[in-house]
């Protein structure tokens, strides 16, 4: 048990107004900036995310059901010990909100464009009361000339409070360079070290025990997919200005998704109502597709090539396909209970997932920046696309 704070006595008295008194100094304005332009996100740096954020279990379980999802694991603590965890663990799509949100402030809040996500790895789980922190690497940037934004490419590590690597993920952001007279990124007090990377080693809980099965249902299991089946699920989800409030309620700083003054304020294809923060669209596209392809599954391995296509705004309803692109054993002796299936997720608005894929058909599946160079015509209601690497359980014998 530890040993119980001393507390501080601070005299309070009565509290004057002062305000009438003192005379406004328009000369002592200050006006903080957050965010980076291009200018200072120089290769080799390194920064460290302030906050932190504390993971609880009623955050945890308003976040499965919020985004929809259907494995058990996140709901149903009975069912999670049963295979090996020792309590409901954070579904890996909240890790990664989080860790991405924790960023924001020093990576992309003067972003232009989230330009896309690559391998991502979901490496051990988080459970109620583990507090993530966060770091970035700058890893490259591309100057692209006088008048056009830049693109930085970063590598975001998510370490829990026992400082072992949680989650690790690289994406690119399109942004611009410093206008004349502004002051530069905000600073640090030390530049601090970047974490280990873990070189993808996930560590999992043990392979499954007993459970009860008719929690999930009979044809998601491993043997259930192969390579070249389509999936089109049935529902969709119209997304209001909730999303507003989703979003800081994630952590995310950036005033593009709620802040309908700086939203219209912008000049271009940017301009208008605020944007749903893409990583709330994903959630929304991943739970829409949990029923028929993940309530069964044991982990998230991780992502790589996803892309939102589209914005979506307040209004907007989003559907899901799936494609499953590969299914293999798991390694080792993991490999006589799960198996490893790879999706491609395609997220549309606008239109039913079975409208869309009757209307554009197999061409959904080509990745939107592929298509110029195909002599493929873009698809303006597909909004993502993404790879994902999933564990899933064999059906019991």
């Amino acid at each position: 048990m530890g040993h119980p704070t001393k507390a501080t006595a601070l005299p309070l008295t009565p509290q004057a107004e002062l305000a009438p008194g003192l005379t406004v100094d328009l000369g002592r304005v200050r006006r903080p900036q957050y965010g980076r332009y291009l200018d200072d996100l120089e290769p080799g740096r390194v920064f460290a995310h302030p906050r932190g954020m504390t993971f609880d279990r009623a955050g945890m379980t308003a976040f499965a059901r919020t985004y929809m999802q259907a494995n058990p694991l996140y709901l149903n603590e009975v069912y999670a010990r049963a295979h090996g965890f020792r309590d409901c663990p954070a579904s890996p799509q909240m890790v990664f909100n989080a860790t991405l949100s924790l960023g924001v402030q020093n990576d992309s809040e003067k972003a232009i464009a989230n330009l896309g996500y690559y391998d991502v790895q979901f490496l051990r789980p988080v459970y109620a009361g583990d507090t993530l922190t966060a770091f970035t690497r700058v890893k490259d940037r591309q100057d692209r000339g006088a008048g056009k934004p830049g693109i930085a490419t970063i590598q975001t590590l998510s370490v829990n409070q026992a400082g072992v690597v949680v989650l690790q993920y690289t994406r690119k952001i399109m942004v611009g360079h410093r206008p004349a007279g502004a002051p530069p990124g905000q600073a640090q007090a030390a530049t601090p070290a970047f974490p280990f990377d873990s070189q993808g080693v996930a560590e999992l809980p043990q392979a499954p025990g007993t459970y009860p099965a008719d929690l999930t249902g009979p044809d998601t299991y491993f043997e259930d997919f192969q390579a070249g089946d389509v999936i089109v699920h049935a529902n969709a989800r119209t997304i209001t200005d909730e999303h507003m409030a989703l979003t800081y309620l994630i952590g995310n700083s950036h005033p593009l998704h709620f802040d309908r003054i700086y939203s219209t304020g912008l000049s271009g294809k940017m301009s208008g109502e605020p944007i749903v923060y893409g990583g709330l669209v994903f959630a929304w596209l991943e739970g829409l597709a949990s029923r028929d392809t993940t309530e069964n599954a044991l982990w998230e391995l991780g992502f790589t090539e996803g892309y939102h296509t589209q914005p979506a705004v307040s209004g907007d309803t989003v559907a899901a396909l799936s494609r499953v692109l590969d299914a293999a054993p798991a390694p080792g002796v993991l490999g006589e209970v799960a198996g490893i299936v790879t999706f491609q997720l395609i997220g549309v608005k606008g239109i039913s997932a079975a409208g869309a894929l009757d209307t554009h058909g197999a061409d959904l599946f080509v990745k939107e920046n592929d298509k110029k160079g195909l002599g493929k015509e873009k698809i303006p209601a597909k909004i993502f696309e993404i790879e994902r690497r999933v564990l899933i359980k064999r059906r019991p014998r």
